[in-house]
């Protein structure tokens, strides 16, 4: 009597971890391919989606997943150090009727870009940062279906959970917790140098199991 070949343990491999693919269907790839500066050390997922005409800025260590969208059609997006872009995740979105908004110009006549995140901001699945000016300061998470508006200004070591909406324009002070509901308050723990530590940890995780290709983008 034959027995069966057991089947290899899907937890082992060569070296103890698996690379992170997107289960979900490959995005469409079409619009403007971007100039793009990224870092070295950061990783960007083969199916990540980069569009737009404006330079699209990747800093040190950060990490854009696969299926996330970074879109410069209304300006250069810039993603500070060590931050974490989700999947279905986008920065430089267009608002709710389809219309991509740019950056007013600084004082000294430049354009602020589309969107700025600041270090160790995370932004998770399917939240929206559109476009026009709007700034993630550092150490902010931007939660699950979350959408920041054009221009917003959000300061750091915020916290916006989980489907909660940033109106365009508004300014947000530090450390301040924004519920879905609307109710908001001041987190007052003093543990953003953990979070920002715990953030780094999380990032040694993932620039392992992600595939990255940033040369396809350059």
């Amino acid at each position: 009597m034959s027995s069966a070949t057991p089947s290899p343990d899907p937890r082992s491999s060569a070296h103890g971890h698996h690379k992170r693919h997107s289960i979900l269907p490959a995005v469409s790839q079409s619009g403007p391919k971007p100039p793009v500066q990224f870092s070295s050390s950061c990783t960007v997922a083969d199916s990540a989606l980069l569009t737009g005409p404006h330079t699209i800025i990747v800093s040190t260590e950060s990490v854009i997943h696969p299926r996330a969208r970074l879109e410069s059609l209304g300006g250069r997006v810039t993603v500070g150090r060590r931050c974490i872009v989700h999947e279905r995740a986008c920065l430089g979105a267009a608002d709710l009727q389809g219309r991509y908004h740019k950056g007013s110009p600084d004082k000294d006549g430049r354009s602020m870009g589309a969107v700025t995140l600041g270090d160790y901001v995370t932004v998770e699945v399917g939240a929206q940062v559109e476009s026009g000016g709007t700034v993630i300061g550092e150490g902010t998470t931007v939660g699950i279906g979350t959408r920041v508006g054009a221009g917003a200004v959000v300061g750091k070591h915020c916290t916006l959970t989980a489907n909660s909406i940033v109106a365009a324009g508004e300014v947000i002070p530090d450390y301040t917790v924004i519920y879905s509901n609307g109710l908001r308050r001041v987190d007052k723990r003093g543990v953003s140098d953990l979070k920002n530590k715990a953030q780094a940890r999380q990032i040694d995780v993932l620039r392992r199991m992600i595939p990255s290709n940033p040369a396809k983008f350059q």
